[in-house]
């Protein structure tokens, strides 16, 4: 098998025919009929999996996964990708907000950089103002907080080698961020700067964006643990500073202090880091507790395929 196409599918149903059809046409563009389109379906509450079971009717190159409840986007896309058997894999959404006609351009790229993944950027981030500050901040966040320099604004599409997904597949964690492990899988990448278009709402909103940066934060990096410890040195050298003032104030001055108010905030801000730096550590028990059951990061209730023997595995 020289190439396979992987998509996830999530309230697909108004882009499933056409993203088949363009894919397809590509697919047989580059590699003739030697090829494979495998969709996951990830839960979709809408009639995306009928319909893409519908287009196996007519060809034999699609293969759908279909996954026992929503996973989340990324664990779906692992999932896919550790269906696909080509030698090269094309992964890309099914919105249709990424082209499938870029396969040609990204397979050219890696011909010529001689690289192992070939990834989309946009040249200029989609949504409003809001959506493209907060995803600047993301990467900055994460940068400061991991020490792993990410590439902004990537998009979903991207070309892999074969060598490359297996690589990839070894990371078993189940708290998938996907950007964070494409990074660290390393081998040979090269950038290709796309247009991606604005077909649907984002369903990345500002409170699932910091639960992703928290998410991310903690899976690629032990920093906020060792900044408590600093933060703990810090106020226990104030403390101490602060003392040595009261008893100064005490021996020379002989004046008592009123401080019910300075008390009082004191109290509150001390209360306060405490509960916070316990809630870090919690986060951290959670994600090791999470592991150490070693569940799968997704169910699969049912492959449908029609392939060679025609039968359904």
């Amino acid at each position: 098998m020289k190439l396979s196409v992987v998509a996830t599918l999530y309230q697909s149903a108004p882009y499933v025919d056409e993203f088949h059809l363009r894919a397809s046409a590509a697919a047989q563009q580059l590699v003739g009929n030697d090829y494979e389109i495998v969709l996951v379906n990830d839960g979709s509450p809408d009639d995306s999996l009928d319909i893409a079971l519908g287009l196996m009717d007519h060809d034999p190159h699609l293969i759908v996964v279909d996954l026992s409840r929503n996973f989340g986007h990324h664990k779906a896309m692992m999932t896919g990708l550790a269906h696909a058997k080509g030698e090269l894999v094309f992964l890309i959404d099914s919105d249709l907000e990424e082209e499938p006609e870029w396969l040609e351009a990204f397979a050219l790229l890696m011909k010529q950089e001689h690289c192992d993944v070939v990834y989309g950027v946009q040249e200029r981030r989609k949504g409003n103002w809001f959506e493209r500050w907060s995803g600047q901040w993301f990467y900055r966040l994460f940068k400061a907080l991991t020490g792993l320099a990410l590439p902004e604004n990537v998009v979903t599409t991207r070309l892999m080698a074969r060598r490359y997904v297996k690589a990839l597949l070894r990371h078993r964690e189940r708290e998938v961020f996907m950007a964070g492990l494409w990074h660290i899988t390393g081998f040979r990448q090269a950038p290709l700067v796309v247009k991606k278009h604005n077909t649907s709402e984002t369903t990345y909103t500002f409170r699932r964006k910091m639960s992703l940066l928290v998410n991310s934060v903690t899976s690629f990096s032990n920093t906020p643990l060792v900044s408590i410890f600093y933060i703990g040195i810090a106020i226990s050298s104030f403390a101490l500073a602060y003392i040595a003032y009261l008893v100064a104030h005490w021996l020379f001055l002989a004046k008592p202090m009123s401080g019910w108010t300075s008390v009082m905030a004191s109290i509150w801000l001390l209360g306060g880091m405490v509960i916070s730096f316990i809630g870090i550590l919690g986060i951290y028990l959670s994600k090791i507790f999470s592991e150490t059951k070693r569940r799968p990061y997704t169910i699969v209730r049912q492959i449908y395929a029609k392939q060679q023997d025609n039968a359904t595995r």
